[in-house]
C-alpha cells in the first residue's frame, strides 16, 4: 500500500527501546524540513490545524474534511511518518469511525483518538471527560473502521489533570485492553504521575506534556515512553517571523535590510527546486 513503509516506521518507534520527540509540523514546508532534518515522526495536532487553516483557537470549529486535507498536503510532500490528533474523533463512535477512514486515505501512520468531551458543552467552565464507557467504545470503534492493519491507533486521555491519577489508572487499564496500539496521556506533570501510569500500561506510551520533572529522555524510555511532544514551537516562531517581517516593512524598513530569511539554499531545498528543474528538462525539454 501507498503508504505502508512509512506507517511501519512509526510502528518501529513504538515498539522500539528509545524516547523520541516528534516535529511539530502544519503544512507541507514543515513536513519536508523536519524530514531533512532527521526526525523519526512528524506530529499534526489538532490546535495546530485549527491555527493553519482557520487562524484560529482550538475550539473544535475545525472540521474533518479540513484537517484530513491539511494532513494530505503534509504526507503528499514528504514521507514523514506522520502522527495526527484527531481530538474526539469529530463525534461519537461513529464520527470516529469516519474520522479514521477519512484520515487512513489521507496517509497519516498514528492517530490519537481522545474522551475528553469536545466541544465544551454550553455551561461548562472545565474540560470534562467522557464516560469510559464511551471512551473504550471510541477507541474500538476506530479500530473496526482501519482498513491497513499497519496504521496505528492510539488511545488518549488527559484524565490525569482533569478527574485524577485514580481515574487516570482506571482508563489506562481498560484502554490497553482494547487492543490499540499505544497509549496517549497529557496532563502528566510528575514522575509519580508517570510511575503509577507505567505500572498499569501494557502499551507504549505517548506524552502530549512535557515537565521539567519528567523531561528526561532516558528516564521516559525506562517507563516505556517512546514519544514525548516537545511543545508546537515551530507554528510560534513562524508568526513572530512573519509579523516581525511584516512590521518592519509596513514601517519603512529596505527590503534589502530585512535580517531572518531564509538563504536561497534552503529556499531551494523546501521547495524541491532542483528535482522540478531535473522533471522540466525530462518532461519539457
Amino acid at each position: 500500500m501507498k503508504w505502508q513503509k512509512r506507517r511501519e516506521a512509526a510502528r518501529a518507534v513504538l515498539a522500539g527501546s528509545a524516547c523520541i520527540h516528534p516535529a511539530s509540523v502544519h503544512d507541507p514546508l514543515t513536513g519536508r524540513i523536519a524530514e531533512s532534518l532527521g526526525f523519526e515522526l512528524g506530529m499534526f495536532a489538532g490546535s495546530i490545524a485549527s491555527l493553519t487553516v482557520l487562524a484560529a483557537p482550538d475550539l473544535i470549529t475545525l472540521t474533518l474534511t479540513e484537517f484530513a486535507e491539511q494532513a494530505l498536503r503534509i504526507n503528499r510532500a514528504c514521507t514523514l511518518p506522520l502522527v495526527v490528533d484527531a481530538d474526539h474523533g469529530y463525534g461519537n463512535a461513529l464520527n470516529v469511525m469516519r474520522t479514521v477512514e477519512e484520515l487512513e486515505v489521507a496517509g497519516v501512520s498514528a492517530m490519537s483518538i481522545e474522551d475528553t468531551e469536545l466541544p465544551r458543552p454550553y455551561g461548562v467552565e472545565k474540560p470534562r471527560l467522557i464516560s469510559l464507557d464511551e471512551g473504550v467504545g471510541k477507541v474500538r470503534a476506530a479500530l473496526a473502521a482501519r482498513v491497513d492493519p499497519s496504521l496505528a491507533i492510539l488511545a488518549r486521555t488527559g484524565a490525569t489533570s482533569i478527574n485524577g491519577l485514580d481515574d487516570a489508572l482506571l482508563r489506562a487499564r481498560a484502554y490497553c485492553a482494547t487492543g490499540a496500539d499505544g497509549l496517549f496521556l497529557t496532563g502528566v506533570t510528575t514522575r509519580a504521575e508517570l510511575d503509577a501510569l507505567a505500572e498499569v500500561a501494557t502499551l507504549p506510551l505517548i506524552l502530549g506534556t512535557l515537565t521539567p520533572a519528567i523531561a528526561d529522555r532516558d528516564y521516559l524510555a525506562s517507563r516505556g515512553v517512546r514519544v514525548a511532544l516537545q511543545g508546537h514551537l515551530p507554528i510560534q516562531a513562524a508568526i513572530q517571523a512573519v509579523h516581525a517581517t511584516l512590521k518592519a516593512l509596513r514601517e519603512g524598513t529596505k527590503p534589502a535590510d530585512i535580517t531572518g530569511t531564509a538563504p536561497p539554499a534552503l529556499a531551494k531545498m523546501a521547495g524541491r527546486e532542483a528535482e522540478h528543474a531535473a522533471w522540466t528538462q525530462a518532461f519539457l525539454g
